[in-house]
């Protein structure tokens, strides 16, 4: 496909713009560690937040919710909407502890929280499992979902593509080398914005086209099914006929009430974690850790999702012979068929963006594990530099070394995949059952080292038995691995030894997380009485603010689809929970500073 002078302008334009913002924050990322990796721990919340949100839309994310729109319709999505449970657990109960336990990475909490070498092992092994290997693997699914765009959109040459793929990433590994997390931060949210308004006008122009015929033509001639916003269960003994749209009870079951505290998946960490963490230890204060990551919860569920399932539903009229696997490619045939000049160039620049903001991210969070955790803890200490000037210097090279050699890591990942859908089912299953063990850790002092090794490696057995011996399918291959995962690190926590009292006297003096921590109750008796009494509270503004969330993504839903009465029950809804919620924060005080 040829694209006119116009479009390349503008991808010309976005490019250019991404890389001034990397020469702009270079000083201040060159300061040190906590200036590269953190942004000098002085991000609003609003910049903060929006980078969560833009991290979490990556290439693959409209060509994700294409697929699963054509498989099951709107309800197909609470594979990814069930995780607003685990989302606002962050929000109210980790958010403001990460930004207190004052620490540079997720991975220096292990040997903050823990004690012994198999704390300082635990701790190296996942600087590389989780900085390289983990992240090659999503950086090379976010890759190859950019592969397919540049193929259908361009006529790019399968043989080809990877060049232009790695072009791309080159840039956004230049300003994240050059300007740190406040260079990233900044190009996300402007990145973001591009990326939403170009999704929008794509979603107004397809429905309003003449082969749908709007909101209205949409309705009548979609699949039975299709705009129920809760999935048709197979199985029901209801005796209507149940639509090729739905679930299995099994298959809704592990997603709305296991898979969001169960399993480690990025950008949806139990307990909070990965770049969200990074996001929350940025941030100015406590108050600005929670703002930002409420903030994210509401924009990531509510205004995101709404211009890829519109065109989702179009994608089922407009291409309705498409194969399982190329079903998630309607979404870029619909681009390639219905935007005019300057239009086309504008959704390119919003792939571009979405998927360059995913990469800068994974980037820097990658890097900071390899310096902080692996190269400056275990390789070349502070202590073994006799010019301590020059200390903070060279790790933050370091950073941008490492920056360097995670890109030209997952160049080869990318080469090596051959489904998305495969990669994200071996990650979501071989983190199933460790998350309860990253939420207990902050709450009840008899988890150790142990019980998260035990629970970080204990699912790859148990994926390899359902998979592969037993044959079993999902989700009774997942309900395999949490409950074998859950069994095994229950019993290593109780046959090791509990973690040094010192060492967790001094992690609940600094982060204050309430819970149960019996060993030296009476040393922290009225600091836990005050923070247990709060939990409660926080439960319940917890459940307010999903009720809330769910109500206005409902709600939005609604008035586009013009579903009247259903929209003003969403509303009331959404309005209520909002009331109740507030009047809890404003109860457990936690907004201030």
């Amino acid at each position: 496909m040829v694209l006119h002078p116009l479009d390349w302008s503008i991808i010309a334009l976005f490019l250019l713009i991404s890389l001034l913002v990397g020469l702009k924050f270079r000083a201040r990322a060159s300061k040190s560690l906590s200036d590269f990796f953190l942004g000098g721990r002085n991000l609003p919340w609003y910049i903060a937040g929006i980078s969560m949100v833009a991290t979490t839309f990556a290439a693959d994310t409209p060509l994700a919710v294409t697929e699963l729109v054509a498989n099951n319709g709107i309800a197909g999505n609470w594979l990814w909407w069930n995780m607003l449970f685990g989302g606002m657990l962050t929000t109210f109960f980790f958010a403001r502890l990460w930004r207190r336990a004052n620490i540079l990475t997720e991975l220096e909490l292990i040997e903050m929280r823990y004690s012994g070498i198999e704390a300082a092992f635990l701790r190296g092994f996942k600087s590389v499992y989780m900085g390289l290997f983990m992240n090659t693997l999503i950086i090379g699914w976010v890759n190859v979902a950019m592969l397919s765009i540049l193929t259908v959109f361009f006529d790019i040459p399968e043989s080809e593509v990877i060049w232009y793929a790695g072009g791309a990433m080159l840039i956004a590994a230049s300003y994240s080398v050059l300007s740190g997390l406040w260079g990233v931060a900044i190009t996300d949210v402007i990145q973001f914005i591009i990326a939403m308004t170009g999704c929008i006008i794509l979603a107004v122009i397809v429905v309003n086209s003449d082969k749908i015929g709007g909101i209205t033509g949409l309705k009548e001639r979609l699949p039975a099914g299709s705009l129920n916003f809760f999935p048709t269960l197979k199985g029901s003994t209801a005796s209507e006929v149940v639509s090729t749209l739905s679930l299995s009870v099994g298959a809704f079951f592990a997603y709305v009430s296991v898979q969001w505290w169960a399993s480690w998946y990025p950008g949806a960490e139990p307990g909070g974690g990965g770049y969200i963490a990074q996001r929350m230890m940025s941030t100015k204060s406590e108050k600005h850790s929670i703002f930002a990551t409420l903030f994210f919860q509401i924009a990531h569920y509510c205004i995101r999702p709404w211009p890829w399932i519109i065109v989702g539903l179009c994608c089922l009229i407009l291409y309705p012979d498409l194969g399982a696997d190329d079903k998630k490619l309607g979404y870029v045939m619909a681009m390639k068929e219905f935007l005019p000049v300057g239009l086309k160039g504008l959704l390119i620049v919003a792939f571009l963006a979405a998927y360059m903001s995913t990469i800068s991210t994974q980037l820097n969070w990658g890097a900071s594990y390899l310096t902080n955790d692996l190269y400056k803890r275990f390789i070349r200490p502070e202590s073994s530099f006799a010019d301590q000037d020059k200390v903070q210097s060279h790790y933050v090279n370091a950073g941008r070394v490492f920056t360097v050699l995670i890109m030209l890591m997952s160049l080869y990942t990318t080469s090596v995949i051959t489904t998305i859908s495969g990669v994200w089912h071996f990650i979501i299953e071989c983190g199933a059952g460790l998350g309860l063990v990253l939420i207990l850790r902050w709450y009840w002092e008899r988890i150790n080292a142990w019980s998260e090794i035990s629970a970080t490696l204990a699912p790859f057995f148990f994926y390899w038995l359902g998979n592969y011996q037993l044959e079993l399918e999902f989700p009774v291959s997942y309900f395999l691995t949490v409950g074998g995962t859950t069994v095994t690190w229950i019993i290593v926590t109780f046959a090791t030894q509990p973690v040094n009292a010192e060492t967790l006297k001094k992690f609940h003096n600094t982060v204050r997380p309430g819970g149960w921590w019996p060993s030296f109750q009476s040393d922290v008796a009225a600091s836990n009485a005050s923070q247990n009494n709060g939990i409660g509270m926080l439960g319940l503004t917890w459940l307010f603010a999903i009720v809330m969330t769910y109500s206005i993504l409902f709600l939005t839903g609604n008035i586009i689809l013009q579903e009247w009465t259903d929209a003003t029950w969403s509303f009331l809804s959404a309005f209520g929970s909002f009331l109740g919620m507030r009047k809890m924060i404003n109860l457990t005080g936690i907004f201030k500073d």
